[in-house]
Order: C-alpha cells, then structure tokens, then sequence
C-alpha cells in the first residue's frame, strides 16, 4: 500500500452521493457511518468493499465503535457531511435545531482519529448557524476553529458553486478543508472550470410525456405519444422514465415556457378545486431554463409544486395553441446528470424512485468531491 494513500472514513453518509468516484482516484474507503437502516443499506449494495457501520453517532457505543475501527485501519482521512436540512433555505430553519449539533460528534471523531485530511461539507448558512456549547452561543465555523484550529489549517475561501466545476447544477455549498498542522500540504479548491447548461447537458435526451395519476387510459387521451416516447426513452436508461403526476398540474405545466412558473400564467395558474389561486413561492411550480444550469436539486425533486424542478420543455402548436413539452419534472436519468453521478452508478433494483430521488437530492454532486480531492491527491 502506498505510504500517501488517502484512507478514509464517510460520516453521515447517506447512500454515498459524494463517495462516487473515489475508489476511482484512488482513495480507499474503508468505513462509512449512516444512521437510517434503508439508506445505510442502500451505500453497503453500491460500495461492497466499505464497511457500513449503521446506528447514531451520537450514541457513544456506536461513536466508539468507528472511531476504533478508524485507528485499526488506520484512516488517514475524514469526510463528514452533516444534515443540512436545520439549516438550509429551503427549510424551516429553527434556531438551534437539534441537527446543526450533529457537527459536535464529527468534531469528536477528528479529534480522536487525528486524521492528516478532512473535509467538513454543508450548506453556505453554516456560516451563520450559531449552536450552544456548554451555555455559550457561537457560531459553527467558531465552534470548528475553537476545537480543531491548533491542529488543523483551514481553507481560507469556503464557499464553492457546483456549476463553477462544468456540473449542471446551480448548488452553492460551503467546503472546510482541514490539513494537520505537520503535514507541508495546503488545500485549496482546484480552478474554475467552464459553465454547462441544460441544453447542453440533457437537451438532446428523448422527450417524455409525465404518467398521469388519473390512470394510462386518460394518460394516453391527454398524450397519444405516451407510449412511442417512453420506449424510446427506456433504450437510453432504465432510468429515463416517466415521473408520474396528477392531470391538473401536468395542464398548469403544459401552458408555461422555459424558465418561467405557472403562478404568472393568466388562465392556467396553480389553483384550488374553486378556482381560488394557489399562493407560491416564484420558484415553485417553475421550469428550468435551457441556457442555464439545473437549480439546485433538493430531496423534493420528483414534485412539481416544489423548487424549480420542472424540466425545461419545448414549444409545439397543437390546435393552434402554443403548448410545451415535457410538462414533469426531471427523470430520475436527468438527475444524475445533473448531479455529476456516473450514469453507471448501481443504484439498487430495491430502492424505490422517491428514495432515489431523496438520497440525491440530499447529497452533494460527485464530481465536486472528486475535483476537490484531487487537488489533495496532486501534492501527496
């Protein structure tokens, strides 16, 4: 085994979304930490070779138990992505939710495992996140400089945008990087790379028509093509599918150009079964835009009233009204694009579409884990 070798441990893994190309590049996974049983299952099935250990951090039996695990194979790197949902925006973001906390038991590990290499990975309003220690509020950055600054070195600029790396996919995160204090090494975020729009990503893709929740009879009324296109999609993925969505909102979708949301159509806008107009946020019930990045995927991306998760559409004419395509949200395929997942990745035949959708949508794009470690590698 190589001396320099990265051999690390994922915290709060989830289904190991950012794990995607290590093995790849040469880092050796040897554990993996996740709490929620299906999803701890779900990282064992696409990465046999690490060990999953599945239970709560915070439990001090369970934290032990990876820590000795960590030293006996004798891990060298820390990667540990938090839930960000008590902090994110499109949370409720409670003051001191119970999961900004989570970041103490990460701290407690590093600091046992005395790990050369971490790398800490949240949402940019960790920046601002204050948690309490000991009955003394501060913020979470202080909260990592406080217990780990005497050892480690911190990346001065944490702040990284997927789309800056050619990910399709505007997501903005923030990045610590932490090398200990006795290693000559300074980590920084690689360079830019250029910009990758939808067009260019999925653009060329098969067109489909979304499945109707009213059933395929009236699916196939509303969409004669249905089936034409759906097997024309299935010869690219097994995961180019239809998402399956209810008539009413499919119609709102089918009357709203790229880049726009249905609350601004005149006639056709989200509304209640009386009519009265349904109120939203500017970004809900919005298609993408073709000459852009994919907004950020968020853990709801299989519905269409959620965050700017429509697929961009094309307009046709059809009774001499102008319509759009592909009234839906992305396709599962779509979704590993633009989240950088390679689109082999073997996801479980078990593993449902909402799950799939959730745990990537949760999950930090690859490719950005990837590009960054890299840049670790290049001086090892």
């Amino acid at each position: 085994m190589k001396e320099n070798k990265l051999r690390g441990i994922s915290l709060f893994a989830n289904v190991g979304v950012a794990e995607a190309y290590l093995e790849a590049i040469g880092v050796d996974m040897k554990i993996a930490n996740e709490y929620v049983p299906q999803r701890a299952q779900f990282y064992q099935d696409v990465y046999p070779k690490t060990h999953m250990i599945c239970g709560d951090i915070k439990d001090n039996s369970i934290r032990d138990e990876i820590i000795s695990e960590a030293i006996a194979k004798n891990v060298n790197f820390v990667m540990a992505t938090p839930p960000c949902q008590g902090m994110s925006m499109a949370g409720n973001r409670f003051e001191f939710d119970i999961r900004n906390e989570l970041i103490y038991y990460a701290v407690d590990v590093i600091k046992r495992i005395n790990p050369e290499y971490a790398l800490i990975e949240n949402v940019p309003t960790i920046l601002k996140t204050k948690i309490a220690i000991d009955g003394k509020v501060m913020l979470i950055p202080d909260y990592l400089k406080m217990e780990l600054g005497e050892r480690y070195s911190f990346n001065e600029e944490s702040l990284i945008k997927t789309m800056d790396y050619a990910i399709p996919q505007m997501r903005e995160r923030n990045i610590f990087l932490l090398v200990r204090k006795d290693k000559n090494v300074k980590w920084t975020f690689p360079p830019k790379e250029r910009i990758v729009t939808l067009e260019e990503a999925i653009g060329e893709l098969p067109s489909l028509d979304p499945m109707l929740r009213e059933g395929l009879e009236f699916t196939l009324q509303k969409f004669p093509d249905f089936e034409k296109k759906r097997q024309e999609a299935a010869k690219i993925s097994l995961w180019h599918k239809p998402p399956v969505h209810s008539w009413k909102q499919v119609e709102w979708m089918m009357h709203t150009p790229s880049g726009k949301s249905a609350i601004y159509n005149e006639k056709y806008y989200p509304q209640k079964d009386n009519g009265e107009h349904i109120v939203a946020h500017h970004n809900h019930y919005r298609r993408m835009a073709w000459e852009k990045p994919s907004r950020t995927i968020t853990q709801n991306n299989g519905v269409i009233s959620s965050l700017a998760c429509v697929h961009p559409g094309r307009p046709y004419i059809k009774d001499g009204e102008i319509l759009f395509s592909d009234p839906r949200v992305l396709s599962i395929y779509e979704i590993l694009i633009v989240s950088s997942l390679p689109l082999n990745w073997p996801i479980p035949t078990w593993a449902n579409d909402n799950l799939i959708r959730k745990v990537i949508g949760e999950g930090i794009p690859s490719k950005l884990i990837k590009v960054i470690i890299e840049q670790l590698i290049k001086q090892l």
